[in-house]
């Protein structure tokens, strides 16, 4: 099986498991977010190894800490039912950018952003990911009803920052520790590391604006 493929269809996989996860039941929802915290959280103390661990497991707790206020703090559960839409919607528009940043960038990325941390990140691709970013709020705001189209807005306009944000910051911490990936245990995309640096400044940011807007 080519590389190629394996990465297709591991990431295929992944999106499975993460989306139906997310969305099954608060249960499900918690027991992931558990979960990938747990090995996100190996894989940085792998990372820095003889290194300083505290500002590291702070950056990596914390989002896997404030996810779970999404489904597990409302006073008036089980009355209202369990909603995942926020994190899902956090999830496509990540997604989105992630993957038109990539495919624009590897086609016209010539000035890139920081190449001493992350060579291939161009902002050719960053600004393609963010006008389609944009875009797609209009075909997320048909299938859900959680955040207004103001909002959702809002939201595409912050996502392509923190999500590059959180890709420089994991990044960098590889650099230091010489390696490429996190780990292994997604095929042809590294660790859960590297899945979830997009979204370790996304959740806390999206936590801080659905309580200050909504």
């Amino acid at each position: 099986m080519s590389k190629f493929v394996k990465r297709v269809l591991s990431g295929v996989l992944y999106v499975f498991v993460l989306w139906t996860a997310t969305s099954y039941s608060q249960v499900s929802f918690g027991i992931l977010f558990i979960v990938l915290g747990s090995i996100c959280l190996f894989e940085m103390w792998i990372l820095r190894k003889g290194k300083n661990k505290i500002i590291p497991f702070i950056y990596v707790l914390t989002p896997f800490f404030i996810v779970q206020l999404f489904g597990f703090t409302d006073h008036n559960y089980p009355e209202i039912e369990f909603d995942s839409s926020p994190i899902l919607i956090l999830f496509l528009l990540t997604w989105i950018f992630d993957s038109f940043a990539y495919i624009i960038g590897s086609k016209f990325g010539k000035n890139r952003i920081m190449p001493k941390i992350s060579p291939k990140k161009s902002w050719e691709g960053f600004i393609g990911g963010t006008v389609s970013t944009v875009l797609s709020v209009y075909f997320i705001n048909q299938f859900f009803d959680s955040f207004t189209i103001n909002f959702l807005i809002l939201l595409a306009l912050i996502v392509p920052f923190t999500a590059t944000a959180g890709d420089f910051i994991e990044s960098h911490y590889k650099r230091e520790a010489g390696v490429k990936d996190s780990g292994n245990l997604i095929p042809g995309h590294g660790g859960f590391l590297d899945r979830m640096d997009a979204m370790l400044i996304s959740i806390p940011v999206l936590y801080l604006l659905i309580n200050i807007f909504k």
